[in-house]
């Protein structure tokens, strides 16, 4: 298991959306703001979080270690994390580009 949290605990993107159901359990998504600055979102049992594809994001537990989370997908599931730098890639582009606006 700390193999796994230390894997979702990298500061990472994805090219496609996050969407994710906590079913049980509690655990923590960080984000960054517009000035790179870290967002903790607390997330309890019935709580969904939905993450654009290109926002620099990690997952860790909080003091219940424990979590139950189903991912969704739209289309074909692709689970592929990029680990920052990755500041090229095309999602992360977009991102940006929307958040310029």
């Amino acid at each position: 298991m700390d193999d796994m949290l230390k894997k979702f605990y990298e500061e990472h993107i994805h090219d496609d959306e996050e969407i994710r159901l906590c079913v049980d359990g509690s655990g923590y998504f960080d984000v960054r703001d517009k000035e790179d600055r870290w967002i903790r979102i607390h997330l309890h049992a019935g709580d969904m979080i939905i993450l654009p594809a290109g926002i620099y994001h990690r997952f860790t537990l909080d003091k219940e270690k424990y979590i139950i989370a189903r991912r969704m997908f739209v289309g074909e599931p692709v689970w592929t994390p990029h680990n920052r730098p990755c500041d090229d890639r095309e999602s992360r582009k977009e991102y940006v580009s929307k958040l310029e606006k």
